[in-house]
């Protein structure tokens, strides 16, 4: 796959992901990865809305958009992303965080283009899912290589050790950093692109800074579960190679419940 891109040839990657602090309502519950759409390079409007036809066939519980959202010329792109992400149908909301891209281009136009798509952004705050009396945290860091987190206050939000807490940050590397305040239980990540080329023995060839310890799939990091997703676009090389753009869906499984 190279120069054109086809929404058929998107990987689904589903997983069954064990959180050892659950809660078993929870059990189940599935989340939709999105990340790296890059638009102005790769993708267009069109093939945005596509994406998003695929995701709400899922019919996933959340949706996590893991950023960078555009590559150039955000001013353009802003009316077909508000077009295309507002009609993302999640049954409890749809979360994001912005990537380095973002920062680069216009982060105060990209987080108008989230409001006005009702997608709930996690700039270094949490969000709580709620089932009976029983929560999901989702928490966010606004783009660490740009310098935009602030993981202290994040952590000063959650409400106690046993809480379950699912951690969207762009790059994956920072997992080192995350994972080591053993307060997640997982980190969902995308800024890599796979590599975009992946060859034998050479490996993921084309990969960025704080990318490239986690370049691909699904990690342990200490006590923390880690999934660098391979993103939709791509960055300025406009080529992918036995790296297929990927949407992944994660299925969360609590240890409380004993049926599965």
């Amino acid at each position: 796959m190279g120069w054109t891109f086809n929404p058929s040839k998107i990987n689904l990657s589903k997983l069954s992901i064990p959180l050892s602090r659950l809660p078993v309502e929870f059990d189940g519950y599935r989340i939709a990865q999105l990340s790296d759409f890059h638009l102005g390079t790769w993708l267009e409007g069109q093939d945005i809305i596509h994406i998003v036809e695929i995701v709400n066939q899922l019919e996933p519980d959340l949706v996590a958009i893991t950023g960078d959202f555009v590559n150039s010329d955000p001013e353009r792109y802003a009316p077909i992303l508000i077009q295309a992400l507002s009609k993302l149908k999640a049954k409890d909301c749809s979360v994001a965080v912005l990537g380095n891209h973002d920062h680069y281009t216009n982060s105060i136009l990209i987080r108008e283009v989230l409001q006005k798509s009702n997608i709930v952004e996690l700039r270094n705050r949490i969000h709580p899912i709620q089932r009976n009396s029983a929560y999901l945290y989702l928490a966010g860091i606004d783009d660490h290589l740009t310098r935009n987190d602030d993981l202290p206050s994040v952590i000063d939000q959650i409400p106690d050790e046993n809480s379950s807490v699912i951690l969207l940050a762009h790059e994956p590397d920072f997992a080192d950093i995350s994972s080591k305040s053993g307060k997640f239980d997982m980190q969902i990540s995308g800024h890599t692109h796979g590599g975009q080329i992946c060859l034998p023995i050479l490996g993921n060839l084309y990969l960025p800074r704080l990318g490239r310890k986690y370049p691909s799939g699904k990690y342990q990091v200490d006590d923390m579960v880690l999934y660098t997703n391979r993103g939709l676009g791509t960055s300025w090389l406009k080529l992918r190679y036995n790296c297929p753009p990927e949407i992944s869906v994660f299925t969360l499984r609590s240890p409380y419940n004993q049926n599965h």
